[in-house]
C-alpha cells in the first residue's frame, strides 16, 4: 500500500521513535470491509521499523483482547506504548488522515506530546472519565487537526479515551449521532461540535460535557 519513495520517507520519520510501539489491530476470519487495507497497512509500517510490533487480533475468537482494548468494532487500530493511551482508529486511517496517524504513533512512543505546557495543564485538570469520538472522512483536510487534538488529550490524560471513526465505514453509527459533515467530535455522548476547533475550544466542550454528568464508563 506504500510506495518506495513513502516507505524511505517514513523510514526517516520513525528514527524519531523512542519506546516500541505496539499497532493491535483488530480484524476477523470473514473479514469485514477494509479489514484487509487495514491489517496489510499496519504490517507494511512494522517493516519499516524495529520499534513498531503489530499484533492482528480475531475480533471474535481473541474476545478477550478485544474486551481489554474495549473494542466494539471493526476494523480497528489501538495504538499502544509503555501503556495504552486509549489511542484508536476504526477503519482505515488512509488518506489526510494517514499523516496524522503517523504523528500518533511518534507521540505514542515519545509518552507525551508537542502540546504548550498550559494545555497540558489544563487537560490534567480534568479528573473524571471523557470518551471522545471524532469522526473524519479521508478527504477531509481538516479532520487531522480535530484528530490529532482528541489523541493528544487522551495520551496527556489517562481519564480520557479517543476514537477516531472513518465515517464512509460505519454508516450505522454515522446515523446514530446525525453525522452531516467532518470532522464531527462526540463527547460523553451529550455534546458535539463540528469543525477543526482550536484546542482550548475543544477542552471547553469537554468541561461542558462532564458538566451534564454522563458517565461514559456506562455506554
Amino acid at each position: 500500500m506504500l510506495s518506495d519513495s513513502e516507505k524511505d520517507a517514513l523510514k526517516k520519520k520513525f528514527a524519531a521513535l523512542v519506546n516500541d510501539v505496539e499497532i493491535a489491530v483488530f480484524t476477523q476470519e470473514l473479514e469485514c470491509q477494509f479489514c484487509k487495507e487495514t491489517r496489510e497497512l499496519a504490517l507494511g509500517l512494522a517493516e519499516l521499523s524495529q520499534k513498531l510490533k503489530v499484533k492482528v487480533y480475531d475480533f471474535v475468537k481473541n474476545g478477550d483482547e478485544a474486551i481489554k482494548y474495549n473494542i466494539k468494532k471493526i476494523p480497528a487500530i489501538a495504538v499502544i506504548g509503555s501503556k495504552d493511551y486509549g489511542v484508536r482508529y476504526y477503519g482505515v486511517p488512509a488518506g489526510y488522515e494517514f499523516a496524522a496517524f503517523m504523528d500518533d504513533i511518534i507521540d505514542v512512543s515519545r509518552g507525551t506530546t508537542s502540546l504548550s505546557e498550559t494545555l497540558k495543564k489544563k487537560i490534567a485538570e480534568i479528573k473524571k472519565a471523557v470518551h471522545i469520538q471524532v469522526f473524519v472522512s479521508p478527504t477531509c483536510p481538516y479532520c487531522p487537526k480535530a484528530a490529532r487534538h482528541a489523541h493528544q488529550f487522551a495520551i496527556e490524560n489517562e481519564l480520557i479515551r479517543a476514537d477516531v471513526i472513518e465515517m464512509t465505514e460505519f454508516p450505522y453509527i454515522v446515523q446514530r449521532y446525525s453525522v452531516m459533515s467532518v470532522p464531527h467530535v462526540v463527547i460523553n455522548e451529550n455534546t458535539s461540535f463540528v469543525g477543526a476547533q482550536p484546542a482550548e475550544v475543544f477542552i471547553e466542550q469537554i468541561h461542558m460535557a462532564l458538566r451534564a454528568s454522563y458517565n461514559p464508563m456506562y455506554s
